[in-house]
């Protein structure tokens, strides 16, 4: 692994084991403006994800989800999103993960997520692959949606009617449908084990990881109109085999 992708593995693993602490101890929990969920764990993971990353990368920006940002002056910028799944989290379910990217431009230049609960980890870079604990990983090789497994956070998150109508769709045409999402969607399409994730709605930490992540997996990300960008307002990942047909259904235009 290059040093930037084992440094943002290494700050996934940390911060996933100082939220690992906190897991099932029956936190306070409180609400952002937005509504979502936050707790002292959210917190005190990105704090020491954050002070890892200033002691050995001090001029390098920072943007956590719940600290906010930090300016730098060497060109390079980490997102930080130290529980994704919060609302699992909270309620004692293990599929929650700490996210790491690093970017430098226009490019994620390495992106890892841990996933302490369920004992998994994820890391990628351009051109170093995608390596699932410690060995590199594939998406599948599905290609008939009747065959496919697909995954959201949250069907509720369509504000486009026409997204929500191909999303019902792509359900029922996939052979399985779960609501397996958040963070842990996207290790299972890089990892083969499921083959299609949307989520209708994201913020910029929540999945700039998963860019070289499923790329590096042999995978697609990109928003739910088929557009690729570093910093996704939306994302459906899916194998390579399954990503025209996916998001042309998706989109409602499987056929025209």
């Amino acid at each position: 692994m290059t040093s930037l992708l084992q440094a943002a593995a290494e700050v996934a693993a940390l911060a996933g084991r100082t939220a690992l602490r906190h897991y099932r101890t029956g936190l306070a929990v409180e609400r952002k403006s937005d509504g979502s969920a936050v707790t002292a764990a959210d917190r005190e993971a990105e704090r020491a994800a954050r002070d890892w990353i200033a002691a050995r990368f001090p001029a390098d920006a920072i943007l956590g989800e719940e600290l906010g940002e930090k300016a730098g002056t060497s060109g390079r910028r980490w997102l930080l999103d130290p529980i994704d799944g919060t609302a699992s989290f909270v309620r004692g379910v293990p599929l929650w993960g700490s996210l790491v990217a690093v970017i430098e431009g226009d490019q994620v230049v390495a992106g890892a997520a841990a996933f302490p609960a369920v004992g998994e980890s994820i890391a990628a870079a351009p051109g170093e692959g995608c390596w699932h604990d410690g060995t590199h990983c594939r998406v599948s090789d599905v290609s008939r949606l009747e065959d496919a497994t697909v995954l959201i956070t949250d069907a509720r998150g369509f504000s486009d009617p026409a997204l929500a109508r191909g999303w019902a769709a792509l359900t029922g045409a996939a052979a399985v449908s779960r609501t397996w999402g958040d963070c842990y969607g996207y290790l299972l399409v890089a990892t083969g084990r499921a083959d299609v994730m949307v989520d209708p709605r994201l913020n910029p930490w929540d999945a700039a990881c998963f860019v070289p992540i499923i790329a590096e997996a042999g995978g697609i990300i990109t928003d739910l109109r088929g557009v690729r960008h570093t910093l996704l307002p939306d994302a459906i990942a899916t194998n390579a085999a399954l990503g025209s047909t996916a998001r042309s259904t998706l989109a409602g235009t499987e056929g025209a």
